[in-house]
């Protein structure tokens, strides 16, 4: 227990050695340093999650996850247990939250880093679904836009072949009209378009020739559609139109479980939203209050420290630090008085020195002359 306890103790950035003075302090960093040790946890998934997702399909994804979440969940610890131990509680409750202002802003940033990806995983499920339907209408587009270029390039073979058909259509009606006159005229039939004689006489040979010259052209308009057809659809093999399908529930499932990062967080935006454009209110509010939630927790610790009186762990630790200001500045003199005396000594080392230099060089100089 008392190891837990130490540990925490290091997570809140407490001076331990003090800390150690005042029970009274003690469940108050406990509760600190847990808070920090948790988001930190959570920042560490958080990464790694995020992580896997950008080397997803590679081998080693996990290996990758791992390592980045202990790098980022190491990082967002130290930043944590920074902005924490930095706030000074000796200023005004005014002047702590000016100074705690810029942390609060940072730990807001940190939080809605650390909330994200784990929406990505909460929201896991819709996610997949918002995918597919985003790649199915993909696939659709994809397929109108080849259609529509397919039309446009070769819209003048396709009127030719919509004429043709037109005119199939129109000469297989007129021949099954034909056909029937041909047989009332045979029979006798009396009508407008008939001459009533049973047999096959003048008009029925005139009939039988008529709807020969009509089977003809229908025998010659059938095989220019057909190839007319053959053509469009080698045509559309050129142009991939007829590669192109359709993805089906395999390859939707497929599609969305290699998704990457980027795909994924598009689509957790767009699932507050509905098929008209209109905001989804339950998910709105679903995937908002996880981000408070996150957002409060990474500030938690903050405003732990603000809103705690100040207690005599933070009288200690500002007289502890000023007299460790007080011994710097001792020191900084001692350091002073050491050098010039040092100077000092050297200075008059060098003087002593140069004087008997010169005393050697004038008694040369005297024996010099005397000899001379």
């Amino acid at each position: 227990m008392k190891k837990i306890t130490r540990f925490f103790w290091f997570c809140s950035g407490a001076h331990i050695g003090t800390l150690k003075k005042y029970p009274i302090e003690h469940n108050k960093y406990v509760g600190i340093g847990a808070t920090i040790f948790f988001t930190a946890l959570f920042a560490s998934l958080s990464g790694g999650y995020a992580m896997y997702f950008v080397f997803s399909g590679s081998p080693f994804a996990v290996l990758f996850a791992i390592f980045f979440g202990l790098i980022w969940g190491t990082a967002i610890f130290n930043m944590d247990r920074y902005i924490v131990s930095s706030i000074d509680k000796q200023g005004t409750i005014n002047q702590q939250i000016l100074q705690a202002s810029p942390r609060i802003l940072l730990a807001i940033m940190i939080g809605i880093v650390i909330s994200r990806p784990l929406e990505l995983k909460i929201f896991d499920k819709e996610i997949r679904q918002k995918l597919k339907s985003a790649y199915l209408k993909g696939q659709h587009k994809r397929i109108d836009t080849l259609q529509k270029t397919y039309t446009q390039k070769y819209g003048m073979e396709l009127g030719k072949n919509n004429d043709l058909k037109k005119e199939k259509d129109s000469l297989e009606r007129d021949i099954n009209r034909s056909r029937y006159q041909l047989n009332q005229e045979v029979f006798g039939d009396k009508t407008n378009q008939t001459s009533g004689i049973v047999g096959y006489g003048n008009y029925a040979k005139q009939k039988q020739e008529v709807l020969k010259e009509k089977e003809d052209r229908l025998k010659a308009v059938t095989d220019n559609e057909s190839k007319m057809d053959q053509y469009l659809s080698a045509r559309k093999d050129y142009e991939g139109l007829n590669d192109i399908r359709l993805f089906n529930d395999h390859q939707l499932d497929s599609l969305s479980n290699v998704a990457g990062f980027s795909d994924r967080n598009w689509a957790l935006g767009q699932l507050s939203y509905n098929e008209n454009g209109t905001r989804d209110l339950d998910t709105y509010l679903a995937e908002s209050f996880i981000s408070y939630l996150f957002i409060l927790f990474e500030c938690l610790p903050v405003f732990v420290k603000l809103m705690s009186p100040k207690g005599p762990y933070d009288v200690a630790v500002s007289k502890l630090s000023e007299a460790d200001i007080h011994y710097a500045e001792k020191d900084k003199e001692r350091s002073i008085q050491v050098t010039d005396s040092v100077y000092d000594h050297h200075l008059d080392t060098d003087v002593d020195r140069s004087k008997k230099i010169i005393s050697s060089q004038s008694d040369y100089d005297l024996e010099r002359h005397s000899y001379d």
